[in-house]
């Protein structure tokens, strides 16, 4: 039988441990739901956002320089600012919903299991749909106007030429963004550890969260790094796989 004490430096041990820790499988899953909600949303919003600010109109520079305000604020930053907006008792976005009729005062969005991933998405989305829109809107400008020029020839009206041609000469753009968002997401922490911590329980508890929290209090060095190895190998096994189906070129 291993001494515990000496046991905790063995990674044979550590990588046992890993398989038989049920919250290392809950952090997996809330890793590549969060991963995955958060990478649909950006990437809608950002691909409509960069649609309507497509555009050489007067006042349309400002707006899109305006936009790109939220990629400068430090993600810890952000999180403590909507960790302030969705307090339950002064939180200006939860009294909103109060007052709306929409949440009931009594379930603190970022204290009830089932909401708390959504404040934390909420400050992502927030600060990171810029990104998507500054992709997206280079790829539009990059498109040649030829194609459009013969569609609207053709009788193509502007639906038809978005999902006939803008999409598919944006696809390799656009698995570009997925793929540079995607490994960004993958280790997401700071919104969590300022937010939530994981909680509430380990409703919102990541792979990076939960290394931190083995890190930091428990001190449980050896068992913190074997997760963020687990979190690497993760992140280069699914990049390599979308890369592959979706025939990523840089």
């Amino acid at each position: 039988t291993r001494s515990p004490r000496l046991s905790v430096f063995d990674p044979d041990w550590n990588w046992l441990k890993i398989f038989a820790d049920e919250r290392v499988w809950g952090a997996i899953g809330h890793t590549y739901l969060y991963t995955s909600v958060a990478i649909v949303i950006e990437l809608g919003l950002g691909l409509l956002i960069a649609l309507l600010l497509d555009s050489d109109r007067k006042g349309y520079g400002i707006l899109r320089a305006l936009m790109t305000l939220p990629l400068v604020v430090p993600p810890a930053v952000t999180g403590m600012m909507f960790l302030l907006m969705l307090d339950g008792s002064f939180g200006v976005l939860s009294r909103t919903l109060y007052a709306l009729g929409l949440w009931s005062p009594a379930y603190p969005i970022l204290a009830t299991a089932s909401t708390a991933m959504v404040g934390i998405l909420l400050a992502d989305v927030w600060q990171w749909t810029p990104f998507m829109v500054l992709i997206m809107m280079a790829g539009l400008r990059a498109l040649p106007k030829e194609p459009y020029e013969a569609a609207a020839i053709d009788g193509a009206n502007a639906v038809q030429a978005f999902f006939k041609l803008t999409l598919p000469m944006l696809s390799r753009i656009i698995a570009l963004a997925v793929l540079i968002r995607g490994v960004d997401l993958f280790r997401v922490y700071d919104y969590i550890k300022v937010m939530t911590e994981g909680g509430p329980g380990t409703a919102t508890e990541t792979l990076t969260a939960y290394a931190g929290t083995i890190y930091f209090k428990n001190a449980d060095f050896p068992y913190a790094s074997t997760i963020a190895l687990l979190t690497l190998i993760l992140l280069l096994v699914t990049s390599t796989v979308f890369i592959k189906i979706f025939k990523v070129r840089f």
